[in-house]
């Protein structure tokens, strides 16, 4: 056997490779379950691959390991994108993505871009960063996401690739809305420092900001960013090819949703959604990925 070919059959992804990520994505919950299942199989294989690659390094960043562990374990994800691109998979989610980079031209780029990302967490935590470090982290933790994927629906063009750039920090920026109270129990805080500033909130812990008056002068000039990365979203998705784009109508129409509710609130933040909210809210987002899967 030749040494091309034994590298090749070392990338090859098994059976129990694949149904392992495709269980992974679908017991983390999410509704964007079903938007990965509306294209054909090789290239549903490929988004539960490269979600549960999101998922793996996301995990270790919002883990409780010490830091430094976070950032080894950060590193060796590092090696292990350098070695599938190299011609070797020694995981089970690399051996799943094999496929997919070889096929739809996946950019080595952007896995690193989404581990960096991860990092900025893991030797945070981040608190109130100024505009460009949060566009930063946005493109790497969002962005980078959408890029892989914009390839696999086959829009890998100009059009494609400003929807995954403007629609993922749409996504990120609504998360920002939507988690500050949760992430502020954590000590992080997204909320740039200029708009902060700008609204006179001059304190120094994110538990603080959670509890001052003039939050919604910050809160909502975020909404309006994000609002307006929908919108140039939706113009570009609007030039692209409607069925190989579904999955990212699914996720631009649920989490507009979600931006709507938090401007209906007047940009107040409010604590996680818990019980019978937290139940109501999934079944809202399922239901519209549904929806929006089908039309």
């Amino acid at each position: 056997m030749s040494v091309a070919n034994s590298q090749t059959l070392e990338r090859l992804p098994s059976r129990n490779d694949i149904a392992e990520v495709r269980n992974r994505v679908q017991t983390a919950g999410s509704s964007f379950y079903w938007a990965m299942r509306l294209v054909p199989r090789a290239k549903s294989d490929a988004l539960f691959a490269i979600y549960a690659f999101c998922r793996e390094v996301d995990d270790i960043a919002d883990g409780d390991q010490p830091m430094a562990e976070k950032v080894a374990a950060l590193a060796e994800w590092h090696v292990r994108i350098d070695r599938l691109f190299t011609g070797a998979a020694d995981h089970t989610i690399t051996r799943a993505l094999a496929p997919a980079i070889e096929r739809f031209g996946l950019n080595r780029a952007d896995f690193t871009a989404v581990i960096a990302g991860m990092e900025m967490d893991a030797n945070g935590p981040i608190v109130a960063p100024d505009l460009a470090t949060l566009d930063l982290y946005c493109d790497r933790v969002a962005a980078a996401v959408g890029r892989l994927c914009v390839c696999v629906f086959g829009e890998a063009n100009a059009n494609g690739m400003c929807v995954a750039d403007r629609l993922g920090r749409a996504l990120q920026l609504t998360n920002i809305l939507r988690d500050v109270a949760e992430d502020a129990m954590i000590g992080r805080l997204y909320l740039p420092s200029e708009y902060l500033d700008a609204a006179g909130v001059l304190v120094t812990t994110p538990l603080d900001v959670l509890r001052h008056p003039f939050i919604t002068r910050v809160t909502a000039p975020v909404g309006e960013l994000a609002t307006q990365a929908f919108a140039d979203a939706e113009a570009s998705h609007a030039l692209c090819d409607p069925r190989a784009m579904r999955p990212a109508t699914v996720m631009m129409r649920v989490y507009r949703h979600t931006l709507e509710r938090l401007r209906a609130n007047h940009w107040r933040v409010t604590p996680p959604a818990k019980g019978f909210a937290r139940t109501y809210q999934r079944a809202q987002k399922l239901l519209l990925a549904l929806y929006y899967g089908l039309v």
